[in-house]
């Protein structure tokens, strides 16, 4: 089971969790309260009050949160993130709650009635095995001995298609509509190297790492993306070179040493088709086998002119709450891995839906 499947299946432990947490804490839907203005007041108060002393100084809240900002801003991200998921579940729910009840009441029947018709084709053995063939590499386990768990897996698959579809029949139905507006994050998108028409509908900011393997993978499939949308989609890449890759500050520099020229897409596509040649030696052959002026190039790659660019890429990632790579945000909707191009194509359909743009 990879990464996404282990994700869906703790989904509903993060939600409960976070549920709980919601719920523990006081928050409801947004609404003006009497309220309001003097629980602001009284934050403002408790942050200016000392919560410790050094030497007779005080030491207040607001002190300690200006001297760890970029944490505290991530604390505030997160719950923010939590808080709209479980706003979402809920939404889904009592939407789904209600339909199931709607069309019970025009059949004259039950809810329990009506949910019963919800029923996922019986897992084959044919499934079981071509399932096992494209994970084979992974599992390294005999396929009799995980072929329960490769049943139950699909089964679970298998219901929560058929429920899928069971609701999205009732929502056509009943004319459902959803106004709830995505999580979305700020994220600069002027200014660096774009693909794409800067009044496209959809804007795709990428961090990347020249280096990941996954970050390669990714590049087809944004090709893709942009094959079928055309003029619908931009594509804007921000440099994200992790620490645990060696090369991969020094090739984010190289794209940017390359951008300078006008070749920043010849050297991106070079260096993910050859990930094993981001040696200093290596970029400077592959500028020159673009056709770039070397002088130029080799001047600014050993100079680190494009250092503190990278950096700040990296920082501005990091404070939108990237963590790895590659990392997309489709119009401020986080995304996060090599996704295939059916869940991105899906976030981007939906954007040019609420945009009156599809």
């Amino acid at each position: 089971m990879d990464a996404a499947d282990r994700k869906q299946a703790g989904l509903g432990l993060i939600v409960a969790g976070a549920l709980a947490l919601v719920v523990a804490l006081g928050f409801s839907l947004p609404a003006c309260s009497a309220q309001d203005k003097s629980a602001g007041k009284a934050g403002k108060d408790a942050a200016g009050q000392a919560i410790a002393k050094v030497n007779g100084k005080p030491i207040t809240e607001a002190d300690v949160k200006a001297s760890s900002n970029d944490a505290f801003e991530a604390l505030e991200r997160e719950f923010a993130q939590k808080k709209h998921d479980v706003l979402e579940q809920e939404m889904h729910r009592v939407v789904q709650d209600r339909l199931v009840e709607a069309e019970a009441a025009a059949r004259k029947t039950t809810k329990e009635k009506v949910l019963e018709e919800i029923k996922p084709p019986e897992v084959t053995d044919a499934q079981i095995d071509a399932f096992y063939e494209s994970k084979k590499a992974r599992i390294q386990q005999p396929k009799e001995q995980i072929a329960p768990q490769i049943r139950d897996y699909l089964k679970s698959i298998g219901e929560q298609e058929a429920r899928e579809k069971f609701f999205k029949a009732l929502e056509a139905k009943y004319a459902v509509e959803y106004f709830l507006e995505p999580m979305r994050v700020q994220v600069a998108a002027a200014g660096y190297p774009t693909k794409g028409p800067t009044n496209a509908p959809v804007t795709i900011v990428e961090f990347s790492d020249f280096q990941c393997p996954y970050c390669s993978r990714l590049t087809p499939t944004l090709e893709q993306v942009m094959s079928k949308y055309g003029n619908k989609v931009r594509i804007v890449f921000r440099q994200f070179p992790l620490p645990i890759h060696d090369k991969a500050a020094k090739a984010a520099e190289a794209a940017l040493c390359a951008n300078e020229q006008g070749k920043f897409w010849e050297m991106h596509d070079a260096m993910f088709k050859d990930q094993s040649g981001l040696a200093v030696d290596g970029l400077k052959s592959k500028a020159a086998t673009l056709g770039l002026n070397a002088q130029s190039f080799n001047s600014c790659l050993d100079s680190g002119k494009e250092t503190p660019a990278v950096q700040a890429d990296l920082k501005a990632g990091q404070q939108a709450g990237v963590q790895g790579t590659p990392a997309m945000f489709v119009n401020g909707r986080f995304i996060n891995g090599a996704q295939p191009f059916e869940t991105i194509a899906g976030i981007i359909d939906d954007e040019l839906k609420r945009k009156g743009a599809s």
